[in-house]
């Protein structure tokens, strides 16, 4: 596919230094970008939607209002139609991967277009009189911009350029609920968690206090929980077997496909929390996807049924507000979270190279076996298939039961971007700290042939 693309790196391996200067140029970049607001916008009607802005990497009425929906989107259809064989590709080429990638790249074009349309013309962001089409190209263009940002950082970064952005969103939503103290008018007045338990405090408001309190304590105690799970690790021995005596334990990760399947399963609330919100702006009325109060909570429909309470189960049986209607609500919640973060955990691991049998070859490849047995793909295979799926599943429901937990719980913000942010932050420093070790000694890296 002839599409426009970033260069790669002539170098076979980038150094430290070259790879952190273009991520974080690229994160400035998003912030700049993200504060440029657009030219001719009206009215705002998903400004309120700030769960919605944080999954998606965007910030609404700006030139990055379209954040990575689109890549995200275009990513879980390409999943979807792959794993299911509706889509016929082989990934285990290099021809088959490199096709893969352009037909991804060709559907995140064709939705940063399709939801640029989308959100104009149902009235998530009007234009002023005359401004449509202006409005639309700012949106394109400022997509466009998100997708090439994405991949300088996949090339010349750190990491993925998706997950960079929603660390950026969720810290600073983050920053804002925890020590915000800038009222809606301006004014200084405590807004943030910790301000208003002080001030809670002092004003001998125990439910206030308390409230504020339980917030702060689940955003921690989530915290601690996902920092732990992913040190937990199945070690597998092997050997070089060219080199008698040296051994390795090659690690598998609790949660084996780290962070992709929480983001795509968020991805997938969030687009039809977002389309149900359109549809009720576009219709004038309530509909069966949902209808939202304020703050663009939902209040009705499969909106309602597939979030979690508003502010957490916790915070309202502080406040004297808790109704039985929140446990099933509560429940569904659950058992949506769980049952798609295992599902495309395991269309991820088929469709990414992470199966046991790619990843058996792979290590064939770098020169490693099963001590005891002769150098075959099919003995590394086999051994891997004892826990490649039970990681898969057990993982993908775990991050499910994590992010849907914290929602819960009422965190300082919701379950999946303190889950993703953690995920992502952990896996960028493996990924810095293996980079500066292979500067520190090159001799490894061309010795282990990874």
């Amino acid at each position: 596919m002839n599409l426009p693309e970033v260069k790669a790196p002539t170098e076979k391996k980038l150094g430290f230094n070259e790879k952190l200067k273009w991520t974080l140029i690229m994160l400035v970049a998003f912030f700049i970008l993200s504060a440029i607001p657009l030219f001719g916008l009206g009215t705002n009607a998903l400004s309120n939607f700030e769960y919605l802005s944080i999954i998606l990497g965007a910030n609404f009425g700006s030139l990055m209002s379209l954040g990575i929906g689109p890549i995200v989107t275009a990513s879980i259809i390409l999943q979807l139609l792959v794993g299911s064989k509706l889509l016929a590709i082989d990934l285990t080429s290099k021809e088959g991967k490199k096709y893969f990638q352009g037909l991804q790249k060709l559907l995140a074009i064709f939705f940063t277009v399709f939801e640029a349309l989308i959100y104009i013309f149902m009235g998530g962001l009007t234009p002023m009189p005359g401004m449509g089409f202006i409005l639309f190209i700012q949106l394109v263009i400022g997509g466009l911009l998100v997708i090439f940002m994405d991949e300088v950082i996949s090339k010349y970064g750190f990491g993925q350029g998706v997950g960079l952005f929603i660390v950026g969103g969720v810290a600073s939503e983050l920053c804002t609920r925890a020590f915000g103290f800038i009222g809606p008018t301006g004014t200084i007045q405590p807004i943030g968690k910790i301000p208003v338990f002080f001030v809670s405090l002092i004003n001998a408001d125990t439910t206030g206090a308390l409230a504020a309190f339980v917030a702060i304590a689940a955003t921690v105690l989530i915290f601690f929980i996902v920092v732990y799970t992913q040190s937990i690790k199945v070690e597998i021995p092997l050997s070089f077997g060219r080199i008698r005596g040296f051994a390795i334990r090659w690690p598998l990760a609790f949660f084996y496909t780290s962070n992709i399947p929480v983001i795509l399963t968020a991805a997938l609330h969030a687009n039809l929390t977002l389309f149900a919100t359109l549809a009720e702006k576009w219709s004038g009325h309530a509909t069966w996807l949902g209808s939202f109060g304020a703050n663009g909570v939902p209040v009705s429909g499969a909106a309602f049924w597939i979030s979690a309470p508003s502010n957490g189960l916790i915070s309202h049986l502080v406040t004297g507000s808790f109704s039985s209607v929140m446990i099933i609500q509560s429940l569904i919640y659950v058992v949506f979270m769980v049952a798609g973060a295992i599902l495309f955990s395991i269309f991820w691991v088929k469709t990414s190279g992470m199966d046991a049998r790619s990843q058996a070859e792979q290590l064939v490849s770098s020169g490693l076996q099963v001590p005891g047995f002769r150098r075959d793909p099919r003995v590394i295979e086999a051994l891997l298939s004892r826990y490649i799926m039970p990681l898969t599943v057990m993982g993908g429901a775990a991050v499910g039961l994590l992010s849907a937990g914290a929602d819960i719980l009422g965190a300082l913000v919701r379950g999946t971007g303190i889950l993703l942010a953690v995920m992502i932050l952990y896996k960028m420093y493996e990924e810095i700290a293996q980079q500066h070790a292979m500067d520190m000694s090159p001799a490894a890296r061309k010795f282990i042939k990874v």
